[in-house]
């Protein structure tokens, strides 16, 4: 019986990641559970963490944390006479210790209490709120050859060690931590299916070229393959030779109205081809758009990047605002028909949204038949009512047990200034 309870406990030791960060003079220490943050479109997370201060390195001094948003819009390389092409936004500013609004420890979540706990006196609770209208994190991916901050919006948690809220934080004795802020989505129940009929004619040639695209749907999540219903109707005297399929990523600088555009996938076939006079053709293409398929390409708009690892595609910007600081996103799928040199083109394009699914979205509902088949697994299972009790016993100690079994990992992320000592 022991034996064929000891994979259940192995199974039930899961450990709780938390993001360390130390000062350059180690009089301050920071640890948050999580840095990524989510937008779910009623409210935002909460930023919570713990702060462990060596309270007689502080001499009377308080200790203060701020939230800190940094749009940059140029090449930090190209700075020059004082010239910088970044903007950076306060978002808020609060006095962490002594604080006064978790003395009583009633506000505390459980990452927070575990903390306190195994850390000790000198650990304190802090808490902020991120405005629901700051911008979403964006880093626009580096080249190789380049120097410095990346372009985008990034967010950072900063605490510091200072007489009054106004003094400016010393580098020694701050700690500076990189976060994302991202926009969660959650399906609608609307059924539209986004669609381009476009239409192109010639000069001294009767008839006209049709095409229509049509996607399966206008909300996609990471991931997910999309799918798009080309149909090609050829009434002119032109033959399409080739078809390119792709999806095409907008990113529109808001600051300084810059736009570019990037293709994140593409299929160029040649099935079916050449589509002659009278002729038609129907087929469905399907492209999947990914991070990891564009990891070298300079230019391409991600999630944020914290640590160099790898992210999503950025998000499309589900509520522009052309007065904010930030940078929009938008896709498009783009079907073009080549004619030869003198015919030229034909190309539609078809907007969708790619988004980030909700993690607090409830879970679907399983099928009718897999219901079927737990009953059939749980009836045909001979489990003893002796181990059954044993295991409800040992997941109640585990959760309990879970306070202590906590893992620390020291928070890394590209060169920073704020990390070398002055």
């Amino acid at each position: 019986m022991i034996e064929a309870i000891a994979p259940l406990f192995m199974a039930l030791a899961v450990a709780v990641k938390v993001f360390k960060k130390t000062a350059p003079n180690g009089k301050i220490t920071v640890y948050l559970g999580s840095r990524d943050f989510g937008d779910h479109g009623e409210f935002c997370d909460t930023i919570e963490g713990v702060v462990v201060v060596d309270e007689e390195y502080l001499k009377g001094r308080r200790v203060y944390g701020q939230i800190v948003t940094t749009f940059r819009y140029g090449r930090e390389e190209d700075e020059i006479m004082g010239l910088h092409f970044s903007r950076q936004l306060y978002l808020a500013l609060e006095q962490v210790y002594p604080n006064k609004k978790n003395d009583s420890g009633s506000s505390l979540n459980k990452l927070q209490d575990k903390l306190i706990r195994k850390l000790g006196s000198t650990a304190h609770p802090f808490t902020f709120e991120l405005p629901r209208n700051a911008p979403p994190s964006v880093t626009l991916q580096p080249g190789p050859e380049d120097q410095g901050s990346p372009l985008g919006v990034e967010y950072e948690v900063k605490l510091f060690v200072a007489a009054n809220e106004m003094e400016k934080p010393q580098k020694r004795n701050s700690v500076a931590m990189a976060i994302r802020k991202l926009q969660y989505t959650k399906p609608s129940p609307s059924v539209r299916q986004p669609s381009s009929i476009v239409s192109k004619g010639f000069m001294l040639s009767p008839g006209k070229l049709n095409l229509e695209v049509t996607l399966d749907r206008e909300l996609y999540f990471h991931g997910d393959k999309i799918s798009a219903h080309v149909t090609v109707t050829n009434y002119s005297k032109k033959s399409v030779r080739t078809i390119k399929v792709s999806v095409v990523q907008h990113t529109e600088v808001t600051l300084v109205n810059g736009h570019y555009s990037k293709t994140v996938a593409s299929i160029e076939s040649k099935e079916g081809c050449p589509i002659t006079p009278g002729a038609s053709f129907s087929k469905v293409y399907q492209l999947l758009p990914t991070s990891a398929a564009n990891k070298d390409r300079r230019g391409i708009a991600l999630d944020g990047m914290i640590k160099e690892s790898d992210t999503n595609l950025a998000s499309s910007t589900l509520t522009p605002n052309a007065d904010a600081i930030g940078i929009v996103i938008s896709y498009v799928v783009r079907v073009r028909l080549y004619l030869g040199a003198i015919g030229g083109d034909l190309t539609a394009d078809v907007p969708f949204k790619l988004a980030l699914p909700d993690p607090l979205m409830p879970p679907e509902k399983p099928s009718a038949g897999d219901v079927a088949d737990e009953k059939v697994a749980t009836k045909d299972a001979t489990v003893p009512p002796l181990a059954t009790d044993r295991r409800r016993t040992m997941k109640k100690q585990m959760t309990r047990e879970m306070s202590t079994d906590l893992i620390f990992e020291d928070f890394a992320r590209r060169r920073q200034e704020s990390e070398d000592l002055e």
